[in-house]
């Protein structure tokens, strides 16, 4: 028998910490279970344990299956011996039987303390990311406080000291991470479902990029100034298109800062990682063109197919227009979402003659 004021402590409990008496009442029947099974039944055996919120009861099945043979006396049980549990048994049928387990008191104060503990700590966690799903797409200052074996680094962040974790896949290439540092993440994604519940964080997303700049330009802070489009191959270089509605606005000059501070300030957070700060255009072709950067592109034409271009440019800047292993073109293509076939001006002109002039820079 459970007291009666152990069913008053779990609805006190419901009331202040939000802990579902049903939910903990399924959960506690789940343990109990599992620990006589564990402790007197056996691993192959199979518990059943039933509660009785309203009689404070606790009843426990052990359940087995009438076999012609017994192999496992835990989990099977002969035709023979059925009959004495239950009159007419056959091969086949499963026989449940009631039974008091020893240490009966003690096992089920143990779990529910344990079970109690656990649904505080869920509860409290669940309330916690429910209370941070606002967070997504936020910039956010967190602790190194572990990196596993799977190479996965643990942050601790914001007042709650919450844990996140970055993935592997997030973390930029070449950067080095050790317990105790402190580094400026981005939440991608906050995951509330129970034992799994995961709030992931990066320090390779695009967004990090857009919340760095507005750490340091009060115009993309205040909108002013629009981040359009972001390409980012972390690490290594990244393309960020901005535009302003008002023709005061020096867009790029203001994301760049005097002297360079603004820009220099976050590509130090970056650690030397190239930012392209790039004037969008609603005109695709000249954006195609100024996603090139630092190429000088002399000529964009649209060619047969959707969202296809050609890119002229200097045959001395060929390379610089397509850059290392293609990455300068291939985050051009990515920030306009036109796919570039990037010539050198002699090349274009082998192919057509002259060159085609429907857009030049």
């Amino acid at each position: 028998m459970i007291s009666h004021e152990f069913f008053a402590a779990l609805a006190e409990l419901e009331r202040e910490k939000g802990i579902s008496e049903e939910l903990f009442i399924e959960t506690f029947q789940n343990a109990l279970a599992s620990a006589y099974k564990k402790q007197f039944i056996g691993e192959n055996g199979e518990v059943e344990v039933k509660l009785d919120p309203e009689s404070g009861s606790i009843r426990c099945f052990n359940i087995r299956k009438v076999v012609a043979e017994v192999v496992d006396k835990n989990s099977e049980i002969s035709e023979e011996d059925a009959q004495f549990i239950k009159q007419g048994s056959k091969v086949g049928d499963v026989i449940v039987e009631e039974f008091t387990p020893k240490d009966f008191g003690r096992i089920a104060a143990q779990t529910a303390k344990q079970v109690i503990l656990q649904k505080l700590h869920e509860t409290e966690r669940d309330n916690t990311l429910s209370e941070f799903s606002d967070k997504e797409g936020e910039l956010m200052e967190g602790v190194v406080r572990k990196i596993d074996a799977k190479k996965c680094v643990y942050v601790e962040i914001g007042n709650e000291q919450i844990e996140g974790i970055m993935l592997p896949s997030d973390q930029v290439p070449g950067e080095k991470y050790a317990v105790g540092d402190t580094i400026k993440v981005y939440v991608k994604r906050v995951k509330n479902g129970g034992r799994n519940a995961q709030i992931l964080v990066s320090r390779t997303a695009p967004g990090l990029v857009k919340r760095l700049f507005e750490e340091q330009v009060p115009e993309i802070k205040q909108g002013s100034v629009i981040v359009k489009e972001i390409s980012r191959e972390a690490g290594s270089r990244t393309k960020m298109a901005i535009y302003s509605e008002d023709p005061r606005i020096d867009a790029v000059g203001a994301c760049v800062g005097a002297k360079g501070a603004r820009v220099n300030a976050v590509v130090k957070e970056l650690g030397g990682e190239k930012v392209d700060i790039i004037l969008w255009s609603e005109n695709a072709l000249e954006f195609i063109s100024k996603a090139l950067s630092p190429a000088t592109v002399i000529s964009v034409t649209q060619l047969s197919g959707e969202k296809t271009a050609m890119a002229v440019v200097p045959d001395d800047k060929l390379s610089l227009a397509i850059g290392r292993d293609g990455q300068n073109a291939r985050l051009a293509a990515r920030l306009t979402g036109w796919k570039i076939d990037v010539k050198s001006r002699s090349a274009a002109e082998r192919l057509y003659g002259e060159l085609p002039a429907e857009s030049r820079e």
